[in-house]
């Protein structure tokens, strides 16, 4: 008879599926997605490189300062993570607000690069890819960061009205890893420019 139950279990067990929460499948879905993007662009940027003509792109210290902004903000949001697990409200609500300061903080960072770019005849024009390459590449990163930021508001939001704690996790685990994935992207990016003038 006991046996009979332990198979009865195990067949229970084996037939229960495995799954993802189903917004979080598709935030992965659309990050595989940006990736694949960013691939082909670094891909056709190595092609053009190859051609004659290209000419050598140096990228200003800013970028450098707004590699440091962005990889510290990703720090401000693993102390919110941390903090909401421990249900450090307040802590999560500062961690928040700062990785919003520092991502707002790299976008202004940008703009004050691309003045840089100008200042060194780096333009964006159909006569010099090389250039037009590094404008693309970092102002499609800047309008996913403005989605992250976005994302960010919402999920500062829920923490003022105590919708983020340790039983409720799932909005800033989504949050995190869309923005620790745009750090990342960023910091391909940057090292890839640099490695590739």
């Amino acid at each position: 008879m006991d046996t009979h139950i332990k198979e009865l279990k195990i067949v229970e067990e084996a037939k229960q599926p495995l799954s993802m929460n189903p917004k979080k499948f598709a935030l992965w879905l659309f990050m595989v997605s940006v990736l694949m993007l960013f691939g082909a662009w670094t891909s056709a940027y190595l092609v053009k490189r190859a051609d004659t003509g290209w000419a050598e792109i140096i990228l200003p210290q800013q970028m450098a300062i707004n590699t440091a902004i962005i990889l510290a903000s990703s720090f401000a949001l693993i102390m919110a993570y941390r903090a909401a697990r421990h249900d450090n409200l307040k802590l999560v609500k500062l961690g928040l607000g700062l990785t919003m300061l520092l991502g707002l903080g790299f976008l202004v960072g940008q703009f004050v690069a691309y003045g840089d770019m100008i200042k060194l005849n780096q333009y964006f024009s159909g006569s010099n890819v090389s250039h037009s390459f590094v404008y693309v590449l970092t102002a499609v990163h800047g309008l996913h960061l403005i989605s992250g930021l976005v994302f960010l508001a919402v999920v500062l939001a829920d923490s003022y009205k105590f919708k983020v704690h340790s039983k409720s996790l799932t909005r800033l685990e989504m949050c995190s890893t869309y923005w620790h994935f745009l750090g990342i992207l960023w910091l391909y990016l940057f090292v890839f420019i640099k490695l590739n003038p």
